[in-house]
């Protein structure tokens, strides 16, 4: 597994070696001594698994904060997303920075979250499905989130993942979340 690192210190992009041949082709998408190798050292306890109907789809800013922070592992099993990390640890240099990679189907690559980011994806083609790994259990009572569009984290979504004039699609708790001045800082 290749292990490319972003700007944002502990996020990483990974792209798995894939071996194929006739038959088709076989992967490692998770091994704790792989990872390990790039200073994760966590062990998961919930994988999950979303499915977006529709092109245009989007997802985030969602984190969970302590004790139940999680770190993500996220791959894009079929379709194609824009995913999206943003850094809410206020003692970062990289504090309200974020980084987006395309994660799709073909591409086979993951990006590994830590605690402490805030993660949004876009759904760039319909019937997409994502899988990630987390290290906490999902805690309610935990659950926080940031609006997607930010000012002052300022995510550059382009245009919509090529959707053009077409609007986003977005749950109630989505268009209702609080921008990141309107909260209390927790990392």
């Amino acid at each position: 597994m290749k292990f490319l690192e972003t700007p944002l210190k502990g996020l990483w992009l990974l792209e798995p070696q894939v071996h194929g041949d006739h038959r088709g082709w076989f992967m490692e998408s998770y091994s704790k001594k792989i990872l390990e190798r790039c200073g994760a050292d966590m062990e998961f306890v919930q994988d999950n698994h979303s499915y977006s109907a529709q092109k245009g789809v989007l997802r985030g800013l969602h984190f969970q904060i302590p004790p139940a922070a999680q770190t993500k592992l996220v791959r894009c099993t079929r379709g194609a997303v824009l995913d999206v990390a943003a850094d809410l640890r206020r003692d970062s240099a990289t504090y309200k920075q974020w980084y987006k990679a395309e994660l799709t189907a073909a591409n086979k690559k993951l990006l590994l979250i830590p605690a402490g980011f805030a993660h949004a994806f876009l759904t760039l083609e319909n019937d997409t499905e994502i899988q990630y790994k987390v290290d906490a259990y999902y805690a309610p009572e935990y659950d926080r989130g940031i609006r997607y569009d930010d000012p002052d984290i300022g995510i550059d979504w382009g245009d919509w993942g090529g959707l053009g004039d077409a609007p986003l699609i977005l749950s109630e708790k989505d268009m209702r979340a609080p921008l990141l001045r309107d909260c209390e800082p927790v990392f």
